[in-house]
C-alpha cells in the first residue's frame, strides 16, 4: 500500500508531505506526492487553453520538486502532477488507481497555525473519500519520529460505524499506543446560581463511570476477534469543547482518529457534526475513517 500526500503548489504548504512522511516512518510504505492541475470538463481542443494546461502544470512540477527535494532520502518518496477536473476529483483518482492507504491533506490557510481547519478541497474530500484522510495541522513541521499513539474519539454515532475495533486494528498494525477518549460540554456558566458545584462534578463523575464502562464492554467484545493492546481509558471535560480537548493532555507522536458520522455510507468516509467540533480544536494530526465493517 501506498500514502498519498496532496501538495498545493499555490499554497506552497509541506504539512500534508511532512505528516505522509511521519507516517511512513511508522507504517514502511511509500509516499507519493501529488499536485493536481485543473482542466476543464468536457475537453476543448483550444490552443491557448493547452498552452495554460501545460503552464499550470510546470508551475506545479517545479514547486512540487522543491518540496520534495527537502525530504528525508531515507524514505521512498515520488511525486506526480495529475490532470483532472478538479483538485478533490483528481486526489480521489490519485488514491483509487494507486490503492492507497491514505490520503494526507493540510489545513485551510485560514485556520489557525498549528490547528485544523477544513476548506472547499478538504471538506469536499471528507465526504467522498473511501479511503482513511488524514489531516495536518496548519503549519505541521518535518518530524523524524512516528506515530506513536492514536486516540479514539468516542461517542455518538462513531461507535454504531465500528470506531473501535477499526483503530484497535490500527493500533496494533502501526505498534502504536491506544487511548480511547470520550468528550463531553458541561456549559457550567448557564446554570450559575441554580445548580451546586458538587452536584455538577456528581453528574460528570457518574457519566464517565458509565462511557468507560461502555467502552470496555466494547474492548472485551471484540478482544475475541481481533488483538487488542494495551489500552487507556480517559474522559475529557470543559465548558466548551476547545477546553474539553485540551484536558486530556497531548503529545508529539499523537494521532486523533475520528469516526464517519451516521450518515456515511458504508465504507466512505463523512464527518459528523461533533466530530467537526472535535477536528477543529485538535492540536495534533487528524485522521478521520470511514465507516467500518468487519469481514
Amino acid at each position: 500500500m501506498t500514502i498519498l500526500a496532496a501538495f498545493s503548489s499555490s499554497r506552497h504548504s509541506s504539512a500534508p508531505l511532512n505528516l505522509a512522511i511521519q507516517i511512513a516512518r511508522t507504517t514502511g510504505e511509500p509516499v507519493i506526492a501529488a499536485a493536481v492541475a485543473e482542466r476543464s470538463w468536457p475537453p476543448r481542443d483550444d490552443p491557448v487553453e493547452g498552452e495554460y494546461l501545460a503552464y499550470v502544470r510546470a508551475q506545479a512540477t517545479q514547486a512540487l520538486q522543491r518540496a520534495v527535494a527537502v525530504l528525508p532520502v531515507d524514505l521512498d518518496v515520488t511525486s506526480v502532477v495529475h490532470e483532472s477536473t478538479s483538485i478533490p476529483t483528481g486526489l480521489i483518482e490519485l488514491a483509487d488507481a494507486h490503492r492507497v492507504s491514505a490520503v494526507s491533506v493540510g489545513s485551510s490557510s485560514s485556520g489557525m497555525i498549528g490547528r485544523v481547519a477544513l476548506g472547499s478541497v478538504t471538506e469536499r474530500l471528507v465526504h467522498t473519500a473511501r479511503v482513511p484522510v488524514v489531516f495536518a495541522p496548519r503549519g505541521y513541521a518535518q518530524t523524524d519520529g512516528s506515530i506513536r499513539r492514536l486516540t479514539a474519539a468516542y461517542g455518538g454515532e462513531a461507535d454504531v460505524n465500528g470506531l473501535i475495533p477499526a483503530t484497535a486494528e490500527l493500533a496494533g498494525a502501526w505498534k502504536a499506543e491506544l487511548r480511547i477518549v470520550s468528550f463531553t460540554v458541561r456549559n457550567t456558566a448557564a446554570f450559575a446560581g441554580t445548580i451546586e458545584s458538587s452536584a455538577e462534578e456528581l453528574v460528570i463523575q457518574q457519566w464517565s463511570r458509565r462511557t468507560i464502562a461502555e467502552i470496555t464492554k466494547q474492548l472485551n467484545a471484540i478482544r475475541d476477534q481481533i488483538d487488542v493492546p494495551d489500552i487507556d481509558v480517559v474522559v475529557g471535560t470543559g465548558h466548551d469543547w476547545n477546553a474539553a480537548v485540551q484536558s486530556i493532555g497531548w503529545e508529539a507522536g499523537d494521532m486523533l482518529v475520528l469516526g464517519s458520522g451516521a450518515a456515511a455510507p458504508s465504507a466512505q468516509v463523512f464527518l459528523g457534526s461533533a466530530a467537526g467540533k472535535i477536528l477543529r480544536r485538535s492540536p495534533v494530526p487528524v485522521m478521520i475513517a470511514p465507516s467500518y465493517r468487519r469481514g
